[in-house]
């Protein structure tokens, strides 16, 4: 019999999700989907509370502050560059920017008290991480340059012991807290050599950390090894790439006594997008 994929095995996690479980996702792009599929099937879910996180070190400084929940203050607002004339922070991605400080102060601490109180109650966390490289500003890892000039900021690319050491003090610091890690599959465009440093170093450092796995990149690329699988920028997966790492997932993640009820919230989520869109139209 002529074989067309190259399956890969996701093993079982040694912990179950259940849909009792407050589920926090962040990290790369690939949380917005996985993030979407949760609260589907059911599960309460925060997704990315400040905007996508790419490197260990964003992730561990966004769960910094919700731990701590100290609010953005006027030292916290950076001006965006290339003539946006907005304000944002350099812990937040650019949807967060807005016209004034004061506009961005009030949504940004309104969002992070959210967040703060979400997170306080949360025991199960999905990391996808996105690379192990990071972009300085002035010593300080920054979760996105803000459409500064590059000449403002230093490149390095994270050892495997700081990476490792970021996912520790993640797990160390939470033990109430169910954390699950993946490598995220989608390339950095343009960038071969880089990308495959970036995520080479972030398999190590979870490796190193011990950190329960769950294997999205491999997947997507051993198994879904074939351009269907990808959306039209031929970089990230497609829906149904996602559709399937969500199966994956669910089959090494969750309690299999609720996969019907899980199969059930999501086939009444799609009937009510559908009933919705019938009457818009």
């Amino acid at each position: 019999m002529v074989k067309l994929t190259t399956p890969v095995t996701a093993q079982r996690l040694p912990f179950s999700i259940s849909l009792k479980d407050k589920v926090v996702v962040l990290g790369s792009c690939l949380s917005d989907d996985l993030g979407d599929k949760f609260r589907k099937a059911g599960f309460g879910t925060m997704v990315n509370p400040f905007g996508t996180l790419y490197n260990p070190l964003s992730i561990e400084n966004a769960i910094n502050r919700m731990d701590s929940g100290d609010p953005y203050t006027e030292k916290d607002c950076v001006e965006m560059g290339a003539g946006a004339g907005l304000v944002c922070s350099w812990e937040h991605y650019t949807k967060f920017a807005r016209p004034t400080a004061e506009e961005f102060l009030q949504n940004a601490n309104a969002k992070l008290a959210e967040a703060a109180a979400f997170w306080q109650h949360a025991n199960a966390v999905i990391i996808p991480l996105y690379t192990a490289w990071v972009w300085e500003y002035q010593g300080r890892p920054v979760a996105n340059c803000l459409k500064r000039p590059q000449t403002q900021f230093d490149r390095l690319l994270l050892s495997v012991s700081e990476a490792s050491e970021s996912i520790r003090r993640m797990i160390a610091g939470h033990p109430e807290k169910r954390f699950v890690f993946m490598v995220c599959p989608i390339r950095q465009p343009g960038q071969p050599r880089e990308n495959t440093l970036g995520k080479a170093t972030l398999q190590l450092a979870i490796e190193a950390a011990g950190a329960p796995y769950f294997p999205a990149f491999e997947i997507v690329h051993d198994e879904l090894r074939d351009y269907r699988f990808y959306a039209d920028d031929l970089v990230h997966p497609s829906q149904q790439a996602v559709r399937i790492l969500w199966e994956r997932l669910a089959e090494a993640a969750f309690d299999p006594a609720e996969l019907p009820a899980i199969a059930a919230n999501e086939k009444e989520s799609r009937a009510t997008a559908h009933r919705n869109i019938c009457q818009k139209n």
